[in-house]
């Protein structure tokens, strides 16, 4: 049986290393657009702000390494470009040279993820403003940190990346402002909760600027400015946006598969998708959560670990495992 799986990191990674230990026999394929296979999405915020300080910590899994170990054709800084349902092929640009081809699947896994929101404004596009998903990110931040020395940040969304970012750019020395368009921080939680934690934001000295929404940023000979709609302007050396994400469901919708009302890949319990042959999971998909019944996404490791678990031993011996969803219980630290 050939396989190929689309995407890395949790939902990707788990599928074919325990695809591996299901069929030591089936071909098994992974292409991952990034660099890395495998890392610790939860700890990037923690190597920009030094309280992880070796790089290599953040990686889990090499690319060779995984091969070695698992005898599965790794594909990194591989884009899979299109599906064609018709013929059972997927078609991948090398992005070191440019080079496209088609691979052919029996079975197709979809671990696309999920991509940051960009802010539709005037100057997003700016040096010095970035978003943080993956290590290349990381890396951009670093380097920009480490080479331009900037003294005032300002992160535009206080939920649980943005208020990590804050922490650990104020573990650098830097004045931060945080913008966030609600009436309080980590909007998820209740408002009990959240003005505990903006007291504890406010005493470490951190600007909060809720109920504010950015329109722009110009970029001046000092720095950049970050314009609000009430018509203040923030001095900025480094902007970092973290306003959310939402599924990549892209290369989904251009092979016409399903997509659910939340924008998530539409899955059924045994993770297929609308195309029995393709089977999804991790941040592009959406379930029904287990007490509530609403369909959402989760954007969390764990959950999209135990999909793959799941997603790998309905390919390996037919439909018989089950997802009941997640109720995305999640935990941030905010200081002490």
């Amino acid at each position: 049986m050939k396989i190929a799986i689309v995407g890395g990191v949790a939902g990707g990674a788990s599928t074919a290393a325990r695809l591996r230990r299901m069929d030591e026999h089936a071909e098994i394929s992974l292409f991952e657009k990034g660099a890395h296979i495998s890392y610790a999405n939860c700890g990037l915020p923690y190597y920009v702000g030094d309280v992880i300080t070796d790089r290599n910590r953040l990686l889990v899994q090499t690319a060779e390494a995984f091969r070695q170990r698992f005898n599965v054709a790794v594909n990194t800084e591989s884009e899979v470009t299109a599906i064609h349902r018709d013929k059972k092929t997927i078609s991948v640009r090398n992005l070191r040279n440019q080079h496209d081809y088609e691979v052919r699947y029996d079975k197709l896994v979809l671990a696309t993820g999920a991509a940051p929101i960009r802010l539709p404004v005037p100057g997003i596009d700016s040096a010095g403003i970035f978003t943080l998903r993956n290590v290349q990110d990381t890396d951009k931040i670093k380097n920009y940190i480490n080479e331009h020395a900037p003294k005032k940040a300002v992160v535009i969304g206080a939920g649980f990346i943005g208020l990590e970012m804050a922490e650990n750019l104020h573990h650098l020395g830097l004045a931060v402002t945080i913008i966030e368009t609600g009436k309080q921080v980590l909007p998820p939680v209740d408002f009990a909760f959240a003005a505990f934690v903006q007291q504890v934001l406010r005493a470490n000295g951190m600007q909060l600027m809720l109920n504010s929404t950015v329109r722009g940023f110009e970029v001046h000979d000092e720095g950049l400015r970050v314009q609000l709609q009430n018509g203040v302007a923030i001095a900025a050396d480094i902007v970092v946006s973290s306003v959310g994400v939402r599924p990549d469901t892209k290369l989904a919708a251009d092979a016409g598969l399903a997509l659910g009302k939340r924008a998530g890949i539409l899955v059924n319990e045994y993770l297929q998708t609308s195309d029995p042959s393709i089977y999804a999971l991790g941040d592009s998909i959406e379930f029904p959560n287990p007490l509530t019944q609403s369909v959402q996404p989760t954007y969390l490791a764990g959950p999209a670990n135990k999909q793959g678990r799941i997603c790998a031993d309905n390919i390996a011996f037919g439909n018989k495992r089950t997802y009941k969803g997640s109720i995305n219980t999640a935990i941030v630290k905010i200081f002490d």
